[in-house]
């Protein structure tokens, strides 16, 4: 009997995690995964030392995020008010709301264009199924069950990971500019390294991961905050430690595999300007194979459905909390209908988005420019919460997650003002 309860004792930690995980995981969307590809075509090995860079950064935050939303018990939008004049939060829930309408409508085109390239037809019709299909999951699924479905499809990652087999890698070289690049440091350099940091500290994520806490608490045993139960804070916080430290490393792995997929075959082949994922696909089917462009495309689609409840879902939470609904994934459809709403609206304009004259790798452009201005005001309101005992009491955050989560909050503010000067 001792061996037969071992294996799931030795196992366990798997089951802990949840809101880091399929925030990581999200972070490599469709739109993401362009950001990373162009990174590796147009500058090789040498973007590799930004998912190092970046790693402890984005793990700090989220981690802050988190720790906030199962704290206190409710979401970032409400914490921020505590801090920030309304009229402000306002305008950055607002701004959430575009920059993820964007995104939701980026996804989902490139999602339709990764199954034209499979299946040579049907991209307007994959692109209006894939929005129906992950609007109604979240409608009609309860949270309990939906979570289960969202860490399966984080597996679609692993799709990166094993295209790296299919290519010849001079790991030498790798590790080599890895923590030393050669890079001219550049207009285009610094471009690039403003996207890949503005991708990959996302703040759709902030509102996700927060909330994720929030509901998870609510389905517990324990019910409720940490300042209401204070009994379940070394685990719960030793929790979302693992989690999110665990799942940012997932995603930043994910994304070292993208770079150095496209430094390996696309820069390698003289292929340096990448718009789109799917055109990163596209052109890397005559260089590394059917293999590898299979395992490509059907990752940007995997990644979409993970991507495309966290970018709504984000925005419904933020809207919800500010407004006093009842919020919720886990809430039925007639007693949250505008929590559900909001989720409706952004599918609906990103996908009306896909039909105007609009070009998209613009949107795109500004999506970012709106999340780099979005990220600092956010991460410095995050950051006086998280410090303070008067809204976390004994559980406020310790020196070393402070001290990185303010020079999160730095670079992020160094980034923004780099968009506009660049």
């Amino acid at each position: 009997m001792a061996r037969s309860t071992g294996k799931p004792r030795r196992f366990a930690w798997l089951r802990r995690l949840g809101p880091g995980l399929i925030t990581g995981a999200a972070d490599d969307d469709p739109s993401g995964i362009a950001t990373y590809s162009q990174a590796g075509a147009q500058f090789g090995l040498n973007m590799l030392w930004t998912m190092l860079f970046t790693y402890p950064l984005m793990a700090a935050i989220q981690s802050i995020c988190a720790r906030i939303g199962r704290v206190t018990g409710e979401g970032l939008a409400v914490n921020m008010s505590h801090v920030m004049p309304g009229w402000l939060v306002g305008a950055i829930v607002f701004l959430l709301f575009v920059a993820n309408t964007v995104n939701i409508g980026a996804d989902l085109a490139a999602m339709g264009a990764a199954m034209q390239l499979v299946l040579g037809w049907g991209q307007t019709l994959f692109t209006i199924l894939f929005a129906v299909g992950s609007l109604l999951l979240q409608i009609f699924v309860p949270y309990h069950l939906y979570v289960h479905f969202l860490k399966w499809l984080t597996l679609s990652l692993f799709a990166y990971a094993c295209v790296l087999f299919t290519v010849h890698i001079d790991w030498v070289a790798v590790a080599s500019r890895m923590f030393w690049p050669q890079l001219a440091w550049s207009q285009d350099a610094f471009t690039v390294i403003v996207a890949v940091f503005g991708t990959t500290i996302s703040p759709y994520l902030f509102f996700w991961q927060s909330a994720e806490e929030v509901e998870d608490a609510s389905q517990g045993e324990g019910k409720g905050s940490l300042l209401d139960n204070p009994s379940d804070a070394p685990e719960e916080l030793n929790r979302i430690g693992l989690d999110t430290y665990a799942g940012m490393a997932f995603s930043n792995v994910i994304s070292f595999f993208i770079i150095l997929t496209a430094a390996v075959t696309l820069h390698t082949a003289g292929i340096t300007d990448i718009t789109t994922s799917a055109d990163a696909a596209k052109a890397l089917r005559p260089i590394a194979g059917e293999f590898a462009f299979l395992l490509f495309s059907l990752g940007i689609i995997g990644t979409g459905m993970l991507a495309l409840p966290v970018l709504a879902g984000s925005t419904a939470y933020a809207v919800g909390e500010l407004r006093g609904w009842r919020a919720g994934l886990e809430q039925k459809p007639r007693n949250a209908k505008a929590f559900y709403g909001v989720i409706t609206l952004g599918f609906t304009l990103g996908l009306l988005m896909l039909f105007l004259p609009i070009d998209p790798i613009r949107m795109l452009f500004w999506s970012a420019v709106l999340n780099g201005v979005i990220a600092v005001p956010l991460m410095v309101a995050t950051m006086i919460v998280v410090s303070s005992k008067k809204y976390l009491g004994a559980f406020s955050a310790p020196f070393r997650l402070k001290l990185v989560g303010w020079l999160a909050t730095a670079v992020m503010a160094v980034a923004a003002i780099a968009m506009f000067v660049l």
